[in-house]
């Protein structure tokens, strides 16, 4: 290091900040912390799933610190658990859902924004790249079907994930975390499936979700959509039952 005290006062900088550079670009080997957004669900949604978005945007500063958090420290594969990197994709798709409200609040359904934000060659508004994940414009779409569906073969994040919306699967009011994520998937299966104003079911016919439809085949990739909801439902259908869907309600989820 003797030679340094000849080089050019620039290079001297220029090497002092690549080996600060080199540092800071470990900042996404550690997850973030769920807290803000565990604090700001266990405020703003109810027992039944609603949201109350206004709440959110009263603390929109809150919600923004949390949105800061995961776009400044995206999974590394390498040293982030399956669960952690589960968890922090849940948590990401959910939170940057609500901030598409908020900013764009009062609205009537999610399906409004595309053509309300007038943004040119997109196909609706889950393919809007509005965030960014480690420097990367992302969209929700994304998020759902290029990693959560892709990379980790679950299909109960199809009741973890919410999309604003009073069919879709309640928002859980708490964080999804590495250390619970199991027991939480497992409740947000069991809630949705046996809720019936979201599924009808008897053991001889089942009204259920259009979510089994649009992504059946997540759901039969171990058995069949019967088997999988009997794995969950307190009604036990027949493997003769009658399988029909719902209409899904687009209006906002509050």
């Amino acid at each position: 290091m003797k030679s340094l005290r000849f080089l050019p006062v620039f290079l001297i900088a220029l090497f002092l900040f690549s080996c600060q550079g080199s540092t800071l670009g470990m900042a996404g080997t550690t997850p973030p912390s769920h807290q803000l957004w565990d604090q700001l669900v266990k405020a703003h949604v109810k027992p039944n799933g609603m949201v109350d978005y206004k709440g959110f945007i009263r603390e929109k500063a809150k919600l923004e610190s949390y949105l800061k958090l995961l776009s400044a420290n995206a999974p590394d594969r390498k040293t982030w658990s399956k669960n952690q990197q589960l968890a922090y994709w849940i948590n990401a798709y959910n939170a940057f859902t609500v901030k598409l409200i908020v900013d764009n609040y009062p609205v009537k359904s999610i399906r409004d924004l595309g053509p309300a934000l007038k943004i040119p060659m997109i196909k609706d508004v889950w393919h809007y790249q509005f965030f960014k994940i480690g420097g990367v414009d992302s969209s929700l779409d994304e998020i759902e079907h290029s990693i959560l569906r892709k990379e980790f073969d679950e299909p109960r994040i199809h009741f973890a994930i919410n999309c604003a919306s009073v069919s879709c699967p309640p928002l859980l009011n708490e964080a999804f975390v590495a250390e619970k994520i199991e027991a939480q998937l497992t409740k947000v299966a069991t809630t949705f499936i046996n809720d019936p104003s979201r599924n009808k079911i008897t053991p001889d016919q089942a009204q259920i979700s259009s979510i089994f439809s649009w992504f059946k085949g997540d759901f039969t990739k171990k058995g069949s959509l019967i088997d999988f909801l009997n794995t969950y439902s307190k009604v036990k259908l027949k493997p003769s039952a009658k399988i029909s869907h719902l209409d899904y309600n687009w209006n906002l989820n509050e």
